[in-house]
């Protein structure tokens, strides 16, 4: 727990001091006094007076502030004159206008340089890998397999999604390694629309495991000296013709999530199957009583449906009306397809097929409706395999870190537009325990995905400090703007109401951003 919070800590300090460094230089640069800069809110754990500013550490480290003298323009009027040089609210609006985007632009900056290092240096990334292909989709239709790794567009290597989408001239080819061997495709796509087709695909592939009605665990492979666990049994499903595979029996109590070969025991048996499709595979192993772990039910929700139904933790799911289900993505999906109110689930509880009747939950999910069960599943998946990538050279990370951020910055803008529009629901909305995980998380990962995130949230930091919001910078440039057209400033009333609006709606904000983080989390 103390290491999350240091974590924490280290991610979110440079994100708030570099935004609060943007808008003290723009001040100093423009001859306005600071009075404080401050890294966090709160009691102040630590501070120091230099010249007219006082500098601080402070108790809550979700945020900071720089307090300028004149910054309240309902008290300018009671200013001297002979002070107000000093005064951000006397200066000219092209430099008020500065000094308040300072912080945003300081974070689109602070991105920029992360790219630029990541790349300069070369990154630890996950390898491009493409999850299940699902059937008559439109990568199946280009010859792209389940587990294909992304090698090569148009014959240049690549190593992050921006060289897809950010491609000259769209994909045209694509290599891929299938199996340990390079394959190149005919694609003729452009590289968003081809990114997109990837994304649904996820890397989310099962491990070759597989377990019987009383209980026994098997990895299969299609080797009889060890089991390679980077093949997953969705990319062993992909293999054609007539095949041997060997079963090797494992502990019940291994780390199944984390298994290596030196742990497997000879194989204890093998099956020669004939695949001509996708289901084959583990169709013909249903016949053998070999299921894929991820068909078991772990835990079933309180007061679901299907604990009303009878459904119980090492229940082997089967079917859903009258439909053979192989995966519990599928289960998922074909869940959703159903018009009929009640479903009926075949399942093997105790060795003895049962079939079950009950009626989903259905619950909002943005602007669709989702039908749940309450069923959490068993199933253990692929981990990813970092790689390293070589540096770009200067010249190249230079202009790729310009592509990065840009990017970053529209894909920022446009799923804030799909949550003010409802295209995303305001539950997706996370909170400081939400950034805290997925800091934790990356850090755990690489520092290449820890510092990539960095550069994701002080784009998103700049973003939203930029939405038209009195109390947020995008409120006061909207001032400044409304002073131009209106030749005058703004009157007090109306800044009043303004404000309290700003600070009204802001604290909602953070309000469901924390409630969300407890519900996620508890």
């Amino acid at each position: 727990m103390i290491e999350k919070i240091f974590i924490f800590i280290i991610f979110l300090g440079p994100l708030v001091f570099f935004h609060e460094l943007g808008h003290f230089l723009f001040a100093r640069l423009f001859g306005v006094r600071v009075q404080v800069f401050s890294i966090g809110f709160g009691p102040k754990l630590f501070k120091f007076k230099r010249g007219d500013t006082e500098y601080a550490l402070s108790l809550i480290p979700l945020g900071g502030y720089v307090k300028m003298f004149g910054d309240d323009p309902l008290a300018g009027d009671s200013i001297p004159e002979e002070e107000r040089r000093y005064s951000f609210t006397h200066k000219s609006k092209w430099a008020r206008f500065w000094i308040v985007f300072g912080g945003p632009f300081a974070n689109f900056i602070m991105a920029y340089v992360i790219f630029f290092a990541l790349l300069f240096v070369g990154e630890k990334l996950p390898e491009l890998k493409i999850g299940v292909v699902a059937e008559n989709s439109k990568l199946q239709s280009l010859g792209v397999y389940t587990g294909d790794v992304l090698r090569r567009v148009n014959g240049d290597d690549i190593s992050n999604p921006s060289d897809i989408v950010l491609k000259d001239g769209g994909v045209k080819t694509l290599t891929v390694e299938r199996f340990g061997a390079e394959k190149t495709l005919t694609i003729n796509m452009e590289g968003e629309k081809f990114f997109e087709e990837m994304i649904k695909s996820p890397p989310f592939l099962r491990r070759p495991i597989l377990t019987t009605p009383e209980g026994d665990v098997f990895a299969i492979s299609n080797s009889s000296e060890a089991v390679d666990w980077n093949e997953s049994l969705d990319e062993i499903a992909t293999l054609r013709g007539t095949i041997t595979f060997y079963l090797y029996k494992m502990d019940k109590k291994a780390n199944l999530a984390n298994i290596k070969v030196r742990e497997i025991r000879p194989f204890e048996k093998k099956v020669t199957l004939t695949i001509n499709s996708s289901n084959d595979l583990l169709k013909l192993l249903r016949k053998e009583k070999l299921y894929p772990k991820d068909m078991v039910v772990k835990s079933i929700s309180m007061k679901s449906p299907a604990e009303k139904a009878g459904i119980v933790g090492g229940n082997i799911i089967l079917g859903l009306n009258g439909k053979d289900i192989y995966s519990f993505e599928s289960l998922r999906s074909t869940l959703q397809l159903i018009k009929e109110k009640d479903v009926k689930i075949s399942l093997l509880a105790d060795g003895v097929i049962k079939n079950v009747t009950l009626i989903p939950d259905v619950k909002p999910q943005g602007k669709k409706k989702v039908k749940l069960i309450g069923v959490y599943s068993s199933g253990i998946f692929q981990g990813l395999k970092l790689v390293d990538t070589p540096s770009k050279g200067f010249v190249g990370s230079f202009l790729g870190s310009f592509g990065r951020t840009w990017e970053t910055i529209t894909k920022t803008v446009g799923s804030f537009k799909k949550l003010i529009v409802g295209d995303v629901s305001l539950k997706q909305i996370g909170g400081p325990l939400a950034i805290g995980k997925v800091a934790s998380d990356s850090f755990n990962t690489s520092l290449s995905y820890f510092f990539q995130l960095m550069a994701l949230i002080s784009v998103n930091l700049g973003v939203i400090n930029l939405f038209p919001i009195p109390v947020l910078d995008g409120g006061h440039i909207l001032f400044i703007i409304l002073e131009v057209i209106n030749r005058g400033p703004v009157s007090r009333r109306k800044m009043e109401i303004a404000q309290q609006f700003g600070l009204s709606l802001l604290l909602m904000l953070m309000i469901g951003a924390i409630f969300n983080d407890v519900v996620r989390f508890f």
